[in-house]
């Protein structure tokens, strides 16, 4: 699971980004944070991760105290996905993902398994992709890659900045049932940042409205479109939600 308490950062000259963000995600939960364009949600993924440090707050991931260690061993233990995957020209498929692994110099055996068992996870055998570089994969298969180089070295808590966002929108409903049925074997805790409110309902257990670096509204589906905390996220819902 993973807790995020009073989370604040303020840039100079005294630029509040994020103001005392907190919320909580159990193992398996998809969270999805969503708001107005500078409205705090990507600095609070950064910040989960250590690329940002934050001003003030917690940051828990199963008890674990994120600033309490090393921020290069914190980010190794949590898995990242960026729009457009974020993969190395220069290198294959197989390479792409197993480079985490590499850097920590485990073993070629647990290496080459675990590369195979992820690319049969993502629908993308083996065999057929190990050697494919980026620029001869489609932008969903790309994704799928991103995906697996960031469940290499099986982390609790997945952290994804609009890694939908770039893809064409018959591409993305299919990554998004792909995604959705991928974690109900897994069982990660996911956070997402979108701006796509849709892709929030379809996704997310939980969804996490911002909006000048506060939150304005947590829950679901039916929480946002029956009890809307107040006219902002009425006016936010009404101007996102496509029926």
């Amino acid at each position: 699971m993973i807790k995020v308490q009073d989370l604040k950062k303020v840039f100079k000259p005294n630029i509040t980004a994020v103001n005392s963000v907190s919320f909580e995600l159990e193992r398996g939960e998809i969270g999805c944070i969503i708001g107005t364009s500078g409205c705090g949600k990507t600095t609070t993924l950064k910040m989960i991760n250590r690329l940002i440090e934050p001003t003030s707050g917690k940051i828990l991931v199963g008890g674990d105290d994120a600033l309490s260690v090393d921020a290069v061993s914190w980010r190794r233990k949590i898995g990242y996905v960026i729009q457009k995957a974020g993969l190395l020209p220069h290198l294959n498929v197989k390479d792409n993902i197993s480079l985490l692994s590499k850097i920590m110099h485990k073993e070629k055996n647990f290496i080459e398994s675990r590369v195979e068992e992820l690319m049969e996870i993502i629908n993308m055998p083996y065999a057929q992709f190990k050697d494919r570089f980026p620029i001869e994969l489609s932008g969903g298969q790309q994704q799928r890659v991103g995906i697996a180089r960031a469940l290499m070295e099986d982390p609790p808590v997945l952290l994804m900045d609009e890694p939908f966002g770039a893809l064409d929108p018959i591409t993305r409903n299919s990554l998004h049932e792909e995604f959705w049925n991928l974690n109900e074997k897994l069982h990660k805790t996911i956070i997402i940042v979108t701006h796509d409110m849709d892709e929030a309902f379809k996704l997310g257990h939980k969804i996490i409205l911002m909006h000048k670096g506060d939150i304005v509204q947590v829950g679901n589906k039916a929480d946002f479109l029956e009890r809307p905390a107040n006219q902002f996220v009425e006016d936010f819902i009404k101007g996102q939600v496509h029926e």
